[in-house]
């Protein structure tokens, strides 16, 4: 895997927490990574951005980013709004190759779901995975609802012709609910791809080297750590 995009099935659900994990994992393994983040929203010029909190907790070498648009929204309206050029498919495309050039992984982290517009011709993150013939990994949330997303951004990988690696729980709670509980053993359905993680709520505020030295036990051994699934199901399992 040269390069992996990770998206989400909404926003605020743990997309870049993921990514630094398994940017983490990855470079523990002695693998050279970098971090790109196409559109960075709801961040102002001079404030760390999603690519480099990545490399803080990851210890990631490497992170680029295109576009910065203050306001909180999607790519394509908060480019707009700002009076700033959008970043398209193709721009993500070929950042994702040059960097691949240099790096032995390249992690493309999206902004939102899958289908958020990037530009006013209607370009997604969907459309630079088919451009680059990447895997998409999604990224999921734990509880009610969680399953009719995610089945969702399934169809549309699959309607493309775009390889889905797998899900990962962004936000596993301290206190799963039922539907949390249930959802462990629904979600690969809804998916039609492997549950390959859960990282535990809260784990963006470790520091860097806690974070490091727990990530392989969040993601399953396809993202390079040791996690598994069944075992976890079994800890979480419904009454």
């Amino acid at each position: 895997m040269g390069i992996v995009v990770v998206s989400g099935t909404g926003t605020e659900i743990g997309k870049t927490v993921v990514t630094a994990a398994v940017a983490a994992v990855a470079t523990a393994a002695g693998r050279s990574v970098a971090v790109l983040k196409p559109a960075q929203t709801g961040v102002g010029p001079d404030e760390a951005g999603d690519a480099a909190e990545v490399v803080r907790l990851s210890g990631a070498v490497g992170h680029a980013e295109l576009g910065r648009f203050p306001e909180p929204l999607a790519p394509g309206t908060a480019a707009r709004r700002a009076g700033l050029a959008p970043v398209g498919p193709r721009e993500v495309a070929e950042a994702a190759r040059k960097l691949a050039a240099s790096h032995d992984l390249v992690l493309v982290e999206g902004a939102g779901g899958l289908l958020v517009r990037f530009d006013e011709e209607g370009g997604t993150l969907a459309d630079a995975a088919a451009l680059l013939g990447a895997p998409v990994l999604v990224v999921v949330p734990a509880g009610l609802g969680t399953l009719n997303s995610t089945a969702l951004t399934a169809e549309a990988l699959r309607a493309r012709g775009i390889e889905q690696l797998g899900v990962v729980v962004g936000s596993w709670p301290d206190a799963p609910d039922l539907a949390a509980r249930c959802n462990l053993a629904d979600l690969p359905e809804a998916a039609g791809a492997p549950l390959l993680g859960a990282v535990p709520e809260g784990s963006g505020a470790l520091d860097p080297a806690g974070f490091r030295a727990a990530a392989d036990g969040w993601l399953a051994p396809a993202l390079g750590g040791h996690w598994d699934a069944a075992a976890f199901r079994e800890l979480f399992a419904a009454e």
